[in-house]
């Protein structure tokens, strides 16, 4: 790949931008996201993905000189839903994917992010979505995806004065997890990656499926297929092997079968 590079440890894929000087989210970025999920994804020494950016940011927004070459509305519709399917694949993906964030996530970079399943930031990184500032919208599923996280009036305020918020403004206002200090994110970031990686792949896929019940259907809707769900896994290899692990107090060995 031209822009997006991965090695594996411990069962980690870690996966790197490397588009200079700003990491911006082109076409050809945002196909290789969506190729990394195709490789990853039957591939059993793969169990977690993290995503974070090479240079000064992790992406500081969508490729503005590829708007240029766009010249009907048709275009930008279709531009605007390749890019959101891929968000959305990553957004469902069977195996976790954690955003570590430095510099900043701006614009696309942010609804990068947003899709991913959680997110890890630096405590000076820079968070928003200044679309409106261009005379635009996101249009990678960021009006959508950044109320989820953060409420309807602050995603309003977000998006209407284009102002970002930090890192550490992000972990208060729920759009990340936990800040940590430029040194400390991406080895933070991997360790809980590999802590991740050793619990069974069955009850991971299982409860990512369950948590897009909780975004998008009833309460009642979620907990009929978490029922079921909770079924399904526990009847597996590694449901069993889990509890035999705790009876003996030993640690498991999950098998993702």
């Amino acid at each position: 790949m031209e822009f997006l590079r991965w090695t594996v440890e411990d069962g980690v894929a870690i996966a790197t931008i490397q588009r200079p000087p700003a990491n911006a989210l082109s076409r050809g970025l945002i196909l290789e996201v969506n190729e990394l999920l195709t490789a990853v994804e039957h591939d059993d020494s793969v169990r977690v993905i993290v995503l974070h950016g090479e240079g000064r940011f992790f992406s500081a927004g969508a490729d503005i000189k590829e708007f240029t070459d766009v010249t009907s509305g048709a275009e930008f519709v279709k531009l605007s839903a390749n890019g959101q399917d891929v968000f959305e694949r990553l957004e469902k993906f069977s195996k976790p994917v954690i955003a570590g964030i430095h510099g900043a996530a701006l614009g696309g970079g942010l609804e990068l992010a947003m899709s991913c399943h959680f997110r890890y930031v630096t405590e000076n990184a820079k968070l928003g979505l200044p679309e409106l500032q261009l005379g635009l919208i996101p249009g990678f599923g960021g009006t959508q995806r950044l109320p989820r996280y953060v409420g309807v009036a602050k995603a309003a305020e977000m998006m209407f004065t284009s102002d970002p918020i930090s890192g550490t403004e992000a972990v208060k206002w729920g759009l990340a997890n936990a800040a940590f200090s430029d040194e400390e994110l991406l080895p933070q970031t991997i360790a809980t990656a590999k802590r991740i990686a050793k619990k069974s792949s069955v009850a991971l896929k299982a409860a990512i499926d369950m948590m897009q019940y909780a975004k998008h259907t009833s309460f009642y809707e979620g907990i009929e297929a978490e029922a079921k769900a909770f079924g399904t896994v526990f009847m597996s290899g590694d449901a069993k092997e889990g509890i035999q692990a705790f009876i003996e107090k030993r640690e498991p060995t999950f098998t993702g079968k």
